[in-house]
């Protein structure tokens, strides 16, 4: 390692303030489908942008736009006896029964009640002789724009929703001497063909349309289930101009000769207000007579304040100006794009940006964006890593208060948990399901044993909890948020443990690993066993990070003996197997399907913490060996896996993995506008790219350590990256040439020491709060 020189600074404890580089997608036609159209969103309220110059299309959204409510749905049947038959059925080695009784009894089956659009603003202008066509988002503003012209004079679109003033706002410009002619709409789709919106114009620059969420298709049970109530909402528009006119006709504005309107769109729903009419009035009156440049500047402001804490540059600032589109071809065709792979990592940041703010639902399976009634698997809360996934980047890339809807559905969604874990199984605590929506059901669902009867998403959640107190070192949090639902989730697996009569330690039964299945010894293929690798390793990791919780608040209870008795006879959730590979049940079982997309059984290794090089090396080579058997067998097909499979690679500190998966995540599973292409479309691929990324970058999972670029592909030559975070509270700027770190500055957010890991060495530190510090290698 190259000598380097110390500097030492003691400055104000504030994020970093870095600016936003150029990271913008932009295309020059019209977006032709759904998945083309550009997201912007408050984290409330979005919309799909699709720039038709004929017939625009603006697809909105609101986050709590659900059918039913909390209490149309009672829990399932199952009761303490039907478990203790299950079990039974497990010990005698009759896996198929008990995978058919645990469905019979203690799910719901198949659900339909989904996420829903709030519907679509149509701008009906159709210019002629169109050309010099560009349609673009910029990632550092938060700004979608459509620029042409027509017949050789501009017209402009811009678009964003703010999250100061709560609306999304769309101005529209013209140098063409006939102005904008045509009109302006708000509909909706109808629900198995009835309307479900009422549309009217309350003058000539007002339109208003108002529903309530239905899902006449709706199930439960898998049997037919109409669902005829549901949020309540009312959007207004408001229509603006200085020039020509805008009259109202029954239910849409009519536009003649105008040069420049203004649209100023605000929804109110009756899940956030109780007189929802009434908040949707207040909130347009709020800004009814703001100017244009007025809201940019609120918005710009609000949306810098998160987006530009970090900045990460790759190679050199793009010398060609390319389509995002054309960039995506390119690299199916085998280049390497590396302003493509920093724009991707930037899209992360920005759609958690846009879909999770304090006080909103937390990001769902499409983040915030969805234009339907019955949306691909609900667009609903899926717990076995998707949920979770989504606030991957959430800590490392300085988002941290963009964590706590998660926080705040999790703390409801356990309340509703005790229930389940009383009524159903007579034990103390929280259970969580696999699968939860708005009203955070605490039922299993699932026609099949396989899919939907896991029972570990509680103690997931609840590390995701602990990670953002290593990150902010928050004490109150820890205290008040943390231990109080993780207390619950550990209670309720500490009840649910059994000792396996085999070998005399605790496993969880039934136990399922997430989405897959094995043959057992009859020659069937089958679901629950006694104790599957990912529900041993989350039980451990729950009691864990429990204890620790308790030591560091000096917290008591009898749970708290209980459970250190407890974790001393858990069966580990780490086994190897016959040929190397860590076993993902509790014993070799041959697999239906080798290549799975689901790697639950590395959980310990990513994103627990229990596996590393330097202190269980021979569990890391497992962990090589399993995903090698994986990949071999065309393991990854979906975005979300892929993206899984690069913070796998990152984590074994092997950079050209992780670039091998990046290539193949941007060339087989994106579209057009960068969504994860699952497919269909799930955003969480989209936020396990950006926690990839960062991964590649700096790992502090590893106590008292922080590793800089442990994971550098070749082809990352050169780089910067400024305001990305460590555990432990570190705040890191860096940047590297050749392969070889160049500059570092690091600074402590809360004192203490750690160990940086730089090229082979070791630096070890002790800073003080606030303080920083300066290396030049």
């Amino acid at each position: 390692m190259k000598k380097f020189l110390l500097a030492i600074c003691l400055i104000a404890i504030e994020s970093l303030s870095v600016q936003a580089q150029n990271s913008v997608l932009w295309y020059k036609n019209p977006a032709e489908k759904w998945e083309d159209a550009l997201p912007v969103g408050n984290g409330r309220l979005g919309a799909m942008v699709f720039g038709n110059p004929q017939k625009e299309r603006i697809q909105l959204n609101e986050d709590s736009l659900w059918p039913g409510g909390p209490d149309d749905w009672d829990l399932a049947e199952g009761r303490p006896e039907d478990l203790q038959q299950i079990r039974n059925y497990l010990l005698e080695g009759d896996n198929q029964k008990a995978d058919s009784l645990l469905v019979l009894k203690f799910s719901r089956k198949g659900i339909t009640r989904s996420h829903q659009t709030l519907g679509d603003l149509w701008l009906d202008f159709s210019w002629n002789k169109v050309s010099e066509y560009k349609r673009s988002l910029d990632l550092g503003s938060a700004i979608s724009k459509v620029e042409f012209l027509s017949e050789g004079y501009s017209v402009q679109q811009e678009v964003f929703a703010s999250a100061p003033d709560d609306a999304l706002l769309i101005r529209l410009k013209t140098s063409h001497p006939s102005g904008f002619n045509g009109t302006i709409r708000l509909t909706r789709p109808d629900d198995e063909g009835v309307p479900t919106v009422q549309t009217q114009t309350l003058n000539d620059n007002l339109l208003e349309m108002t529903g309530m969420v239905t899902q006449r298709g709706g199930q439960i049970d898998s049997k037919p289930f109409p669902i005829l109530h549901g949020v309540q909402f009312r959007t207004l528009l408001l229509a603006q101009h200085q020039d020509g006119h805008i009259q109202a006709s029954s239910d849409s504005l009519v536009v003649k000769g105008v040069s420049e309107i203004t649209l100023k769109l605000v929804t109110a729903t009756s899940f956030y207000h109780e007189d929802f009419t009434k908040s949707a009035e207040l909130e347009l009156d709020r800004i009814a007579y703001k100017s244009w440049g007025r809201l940019v500047s609120a918005h710009q402001r609000d949306y810098a304040s998160w987006f530009d804490r970090m900045s990460l540059q790759l190679g050199n600032e793009p010398t060609e100006d390319i389509p995002t589109d054309l960039r995506i071809k390119k690299v199916k065709e085998g280049q390497t794009d590396l302003h493509l792979e920093k724009l991707l990592f930037d899209y992360g940041r920005y759609l958690l940006i846009s879909s999770s703010r304090p006080g909103s639902n937390p990001a769902n399976l499409q983040g915030l964006w969805n234009q339907h009634i019955s949306a691909p698997w609900n667009a609903d809360y899926h717990l076995n890593i998707n949920l979770q996934m989504n606030y991957w980047p959430a800590e490392v890339t300085n988002l941290q208060e963009l964590h706590l809807p998660l926080f705040d559905f999790t703390d409801a969604l356990i309340e509703n948990g005790k229930k389940a874990a009383t009524v159903n199984f007579q034990m103390k605590g929280a259970m969580v399901p696999h699968t939860t929506d708005l009203w955070k059901i605490p039922f299993l669902q699932a026609a099949t044993a396989y899919w939907g009867s896991w029972i570990g998403a509680g103690s997931w959640l609840g590390r995701h909890y602990w990670e953002h107190y290593l990150f902010t070192g928050d004490r109150s949090f820890l205290e008040k948020r943390a231990l109080p639902a993780i207390e619950q989730l550990a209670q309720f697996y500490s009840d649910w443990l059994i000792v396996d009569p085999r070998d005399g330690k605790l496993v969880s039964v039934p136990s399922t690993s997430p989405e897959n299945q094995f043959i057992n010894a009859k020659g069937q293929k089958v679901a629950s066993t006694l104790g599957a690798a990912m529900d041993q390793q989350l039980i451990e990791d729950i009691f864990s990070i429990y204890l620790q919780i308790c030591q560091l608040t000096g917290h008591t209870s009898v749970l708290k003996n209980k459970i250190q008795r407890q974790i001393q006879d858990l069966r580990p959730g780490i086994q190897l197997g016959s040929d190397g590979r860590i076993l993902e049940w509790d014993q070799e079982y041959e697999e239906p399907e080798k290549g799975h997309r689901h790697m639950s059984h590395l959980y310990a290794f990513h994103p627990g913490a229990s596996i590393s090089s330097l202190q269980t090396p021979e569990y890391f080579e497992a962990v090589k060996k399993t995903l090698d058997y994986r990949l071999a067998h065309g393991g990854a097909g979906t975005g979300w896996s892929r993206a899984w499979l690069i913070n796998f690679s990152a984590r074994l500190l092997d950079g050209n993995m992780a670039h091998g998966h990046i290539q193949k995540l941007i060339s087989q599973s994106l579209y057009s506008n960068l969504f994860d292409a699952h497919p269909p479309f799930q955003i969480d691929g989209n936020f396990g790219y950006t926690a990839g990324i960062a991964e590649i970058l700096i790992q502090s999972h590893e106590d008292g350590i922080i590793r800089i670029l442990p994971a550098l592909p070749e082809s990352w030559d050169q780089g910067k990256v400024k305001g990305i975070k460590a555990r432990g509270g570190y705040v890191l700027d860096f940047d590297w040439k050749n392969g070889e770190l160049l500059h570092l500055k690091i600074l402590s957010l809360l004192g203490g020491k750690t160990t940086l890991m730089v090229d082979g060495s070791e630096i070890e530190l002790e800073l003080q709060k606030g303080e920083s510090l300066e290396l030049e290698f």
